[in-house]
């Protein structure tokens, strides 16, 4: 849509992003810490991220059409605040420490991040140059990445400094007590939610038009483009290894007794942080997109069996990485599943520019598709918890995550070039 970077729409964005990556990101610590105060097994517990990403799917079409009639900045208003009152069910879910108002307050927080996702990711990826979206993405990235970070360590800060029990051994009253301290924290949040409504409804946003658009003018709908199409496949396989490495890992920290295991997606997200600060500086300039992206995949794949067959002992690549500071705590198997954070880090950045390039008038319907692709964290996250149940070996389970990296490959390797269903008609 331009050709010249606006920053004060990327400043407002940013915020925005930043509460995309906090909001999210406190599913890790969450998935823990309910499976003990609503006493849960492994699987049970993973339909903390299901409730929350299949928000994504449900509502991601009737966002959009919301979207085109709205328009996207007062679209992002209402996200907002229908994440309020997700906030704010939380203290009823809180107060009866009852998991399926745990469960519909995580939804509700995931149909207003719905909203919020599919008019936010359109103005990073025109608001400039298509050439170097992946670059802008990968700076929203650092943002939602970083309060990523800062989630896990402040619920953790928070609501169990003062634990001296194992929370694995806390009684019905102690969990219920637990329960209430998360009643502050989901208020003040719904305060600062607030807050950034008058922002972005009283800021200079401008809004995208689209309408002036001629690229394939010729297609009849949405499901005419193929490098949209398999780009959903590719981020749904995205998404669901990302949660699955965010999400998994203090459940997997667990199994080795480590302590404050709710704090372990930070180390995720510090990577992942990592990844984004490689998109910054190398794409457009050293990297393409599309290498990116391909690189990112081959990465991922070697980190999984990193996973599958590394150490249990702070030994290897734990101590390497973390032993020069004086904190290689981590086992080296643990640390591989943090360290698929490095390697999903530019898959979002590069898919969404090569997926929406030429759109067109299609841009808000495209959007949504890519944003009902979030299911995957939804869904492959209980594929993966099913099998670690069944197999009874968390470990090796993580190799499932192989096929997403192989579908991601293929989408950067060609797929994003496919122009039309029919064979001759592609670049």
């Amino acid at each position: 849509m331009s050709n010249k970077t606006s920053f004060f729409p990327m400043i407002i964005i940013g915020i925005l992003f930043f509460i995309f990556g906090f909001v999210t990101w406190l599913n890790g610590s969450l998935i823990p810490f309910l499976k003990v105060i609503c006493h849960l097994d492994t699987f049970e517990a993973l339909f903390v991220s299901f409730a929350f990403y299949i928000a994504y799917t449900v509502m991601a079409l009737p966002m959009a059409y919301l979207l085109e009639k709205t328009g996207y900045k007062n679209a992002m208003a209402l996200g907002l605040a229908v994440m309020v009152v997700g906030s704010l069910l939380f203290i009823p879910a809180a107060l009866s420490a009852a998991f399926p108002l745990f469960l519909a307050a995580l939804f509700t927080l995931g149909t207003g991040l719905t909203i919020l996702q599919t008019a936010s990711n359109p103005y990073v990826v025109f608001i400039g140059p298509i050439e170097s979206a992946a670059m802008r993405i990968s700076i929203m990235g650092l943002i939602n990445k970083s309060a990523g970070v800062l989630a896990p360590l402040l619920f953790t800060a928070l609501i169990l400094s003062d634990i001296t029990a194992p929370t694995d051994t806390l009684s019905q009253a102690q969990s219920a007590e637990l329960a209430l301290k998360l009643i502050v924290p989901y208020l003040v949040m719904a305060f600062i939610l607030c807050g950034l409504i008058v922002l972005v409804k009283f800021s200079s946003l401008p809004e995208l038009d689209f309408s002036k658009e001629k690229h394939f003018k010729e297609k009849q709908n949405i499901f005419a483009f193929p490098q949209l199409v398999l780009g959903v496949a590719a981020l749904f396989f995205y998404v669901g290894i990302e949660v699955i490495a965010g999400d998994t890992i203090g459940l997997y920290g667990q199994k080795f007794g480590l302590e404050n295991a709710t704090t372990l997606t930070s180390y995720t997200m510090v990577f992942m942080v990592f990844g984004y600060l490689a998109g910054v500086l190398f794409i457009p300039k050293f990297l393409s997109q599309k290498s990116a992206l391909a690189g990112s995949a081959l990465l991922g794949i070697v980190f999984l069996f990193g996973v599958a067959f590394g150490s249990g002992e702070t030994r290897g690549i734990s101590e390497f990485l973390w032993g020069w500071s004086g904190i290689a705590t981590l086992p080296d198997t643990v640390t591989f599943v943090a360290l698929l954070g490095f390697a999903n880090a530019l898959v979002w950045p590069t898919i969404w520019p090569l997926a929406l390039e030429g759109l067109g008038k299609y841009t808000a319907q495209g959007s949504a598709l890519l944003i009902m692709a979030i299911a995957g964290g939804a869904i492959l996250p209980l594929v993966f918890g099913k099998i670690a149940q069944s197999s009874g070996d968390m470990q090796l389970s993580y190799l499932a995550g192989i096929v997403c990296y192989i579908f991601i490959f293929m989408y950067a390797f060609k797929w994003h070039k496919i122009k039309s269903w029919r064979t001759n008609d592609n670049d």
